[in-house]
């Protein structure tokens, strides 16, 4: 009887343990799904298309295409594709593909020639687009079939799981905007506008009745073209007639050398005295999403300009583009967004929609009315860590941006460069990329937003070369040339980094592992908590060069510290308050950390019933991301 008692509890408890065996292999097997269907952050990897694949090292200043070499759609291939991807990317911006002005001659495939005395650089601005409805010619292998080439792009990045994302231009156009490419029934900027008048709610320009446009004067020492004469558009006049505002809003017929006098302002239905000839959104309408947005518009009567860039958006959505950045948003009013994102995100929800906003105080109208994704974050969380870098900025200024904008920190996009910025390497930046591994490790997982590196950036490019119009410390925008960094790694567009000098592939290396971390961490779209400012009172050794912070999920629990002394380390005993304690639900004992960036530094977080501190040691410029084991 005792016999079969004994069977029969040894039963039971098998049972019970096979059963919380299985509930622990499905809780297992829950958090993995959890895990690999829980949203993880984005990494934008922005590129200057027509520098990119570019392997002609002549540099020459105001080079031709021909003697400086252009990059094309086809460098792209599968194999630089997948490289980027691996750098731990999300999604390409492939900068300057709308058709932009350019001295070029392209008339054998019927577009007309720019005119250097409003066109910035051999190359073009980008932001000056002269056809919407086309790609730049400069980047095609046959320029006739350059639309079709840019779609093949289109799916190649696809194929490598790359979204893809270009630029529009809504403040402004090209002066000379016309498009030869337009679907049937589609107008052109200002083809209908009356231009007797300064001012219709339907003219999609602004005009100086009876004055004519004069090119500006030239700074001292500015010769278009580096001087080169043969260009017989080269004269010191545009046929504009009458005169529009200039891009950045100068409404003089003549504007300054110093405003945007390639490109002419867009007129969204707002009066020359500021009055808004458009519904305004409802009150509360900041808190409805994109559906109700779309219906507020549809049976509105809006202005034409706003159709206009609509039906753009739509075109290139229809083609498979995933996203759009567009260049100095707040320059347009904030019901113009709502009208067109709404109507962009109808057909793709998914659409990743970032704005250049640098005033703070419009941040949460673009965000909430404007329907915009991302915005830049460059006033507060760019420009604090640039003054770290360079040696005179304190990490006591990044904690309270967190603080400032923990209602929006999702949607403020973090970077350290794009076209606009120095390059950090150079010496009017901080002249040693090195620097930006501590702000870069910041920049990436202090919130859930995304980031955004630039071209040439993981390989500590300088940006040194005088192409012409572009300005050294910047890599140019408006020139033909080479990015040399780059070019390394491109290696006769082998794109293995042969070429490329052991600094650099170190520094390749930093930048692949960390952002490779970011797109897998469950922590970084989770809680965060500063420990700057605790550690800072109740911390030896711990001060303005030091900076750190908790992030955590239930999954996944982080402390990052980061050593942005760029000649000392330091050694000191990192303490946790009370708060994460109790979210982490720490008992006192030991618990191991472990870095993720390089796996090599291991830590113990010591927790008693008093507090939880951790001995860190950290070099100089040196980072961990210490994840709780």
């Amino acid at each position: 009887m005792i016999k079969e008692r004994i069977v029969s509890i040894a039963m039971i408890l098998l049972v019970l343990i096979s059963c919380d065996s299985k509930k622990k292999e499905t809780l297992e097997e829950n958090i993995k799904a959890e895990t690999a269907t829980a949203p993880k952050k984005e990494v934008v990897y922005q590129v200057f298309t027509r520098l990119f694949g570019n392997t002609n090292t002549t540099n020459k200043p105001w080079g031709t295409i021909e003697e400086n070499g252009v990059g094309k759609f086809n460098d792209f291939t599968d194999k630089a594709l997948t490289e980027i991807k691996d750098l731990g990317v999300t999604h390409i911006w492939y900068t300057g593909v709308p058709h932009h002005d350019v001295i070029t001659d392209y008339t054998a495939y019927g577009i007309s020639n720019d005119d250097p005395d409003v066109v910035k650089g051999r190359a073009g601005s980008p932001y000056a687009v002269k056809d919407y409805y086309n790609v730049n010619p400069d980047l095609a292998a046959d320029p006739a079939n350059r639309l079709q080439e840019f779609e093949a792009l289109i799916a190649r990045s696809h194929k490598a799981g790359l979204k893809v994302i270009i630029d529009i231009v809504p403040n402004h156009v090209a002066r000379n905007y016309k498009s030869i490419s337009k679907p049937e029934g589609v107008t052109d900027f200002g083809e209908t506008d009356d231009k007797t008048v300064v001012y219709h709610v339907n003219n999609n320009f602004y005009y100086n009745p009876g004055q004519p446009f004069v090119v500006p004067e030239r700074p001292n020492g500015y010769v278009p073209l580096g001087g080169d004469t043969s260009n017989a558009l080269l004269d010191g006049k545009f046929d504009e007639n009458p005169s529009k505002w200039t891009g950045n809003g100068s409404r003089l017929p003549q504007p300054d050398p110093n405003d945007w006098y390639e490109t002419v302002k867009i007129n969204y239905g707002i009066t020359t005295d500021g009055h808004h000839d458009f519904d305004s959104l409802p009150e509360g309408f900041d808190a409805k999403d994109y559906k109700a947005h779309f219906e507020f518009w549809k049976d509105k009567t809006v202005p034409d300009s706003w159709i206009k860039f609509k039906e753009i958006a739509l075109y290139w959505t229809a083609k498979g583009v995933d996203g759009f950045r567009y260049d100095m948003a707040e320059m347009v009013p904030v019901e113009f967004w709502s009208y067109m994102n709404s109507a962009i995100k109808m057909e793709n929800p998914e659409a990743f929609l970032l704005a250049e906003v640098y005033n703070p105080s419009l941040y949460r109208d673009y965000i909430r009315k404007g329907k915009m994704d991302y915005l830049y974050d460059k006033v507060q969380l760019y420009d604090t860590l640039k003054h770290v870098m360079q040696g005179w900025g304190k990490t006591d200024d990044i904690w309270p941006i967190q603080r400032d904008l923990k209602d929006i920190e999702h949607h403020m996009l973090h970077f350290l460069e794009n076209h606009d910025e120095q390059r950090i390497a150079s010496p009017e930046f901080a002249g040693d990329a090195q620097k930006a591994k501590p702000a870069m490790v910041v920049s990436a997982t202090i919130s859930t937003s995304p980031t955004l590196i630039y071209f040439g950036q993981e390989f500590g490019e300088p940006g040194a070369e005088d192409l012409g119009f572009g300005d050294p410390s910047r890599t140019s925008i408006f020139d033909y040339g080479t990015v040399p960094t780059l070019n390394r790694w491109v290696n006769n567009k082998q794109f293995d980094g042969g070429q490329s000098t052991e600094e650099e592939l170190e520094l390749y290396d930093f930048y692949k592992r960390l952002l490779n971390f970011t797109i897998t961490s469950d922590a970084l779209m989770g809680e965060y908590q500063d420990l700057h400012e605790y550690n800072t009172y109740h911390t030896e050794h711990y001060g303005l060069k030091q900076f750190s912070y908790a992030r955590w999920s239930a999954n996944e629990k982080l402390i990052i510290v980061n050593n942005f002394d760029a000649n000392y380390g330091t050694e000191f005993y990192l303490k946790l308050p009370k708060g994460v304690i109790e979210a982490w639900q720490l008992q006192p004992g030991d618990y191991t950390l472990t870095d993720q960036l390089y796996n090599t530094y291991t830590a113990q977080l010591h927790v008693t019933d008093q507090g939880a501190e951790v001995k860190i040691k950290v070099e100089p410029l040196q980072s961990f991301i210490l994840k709780l084991q």
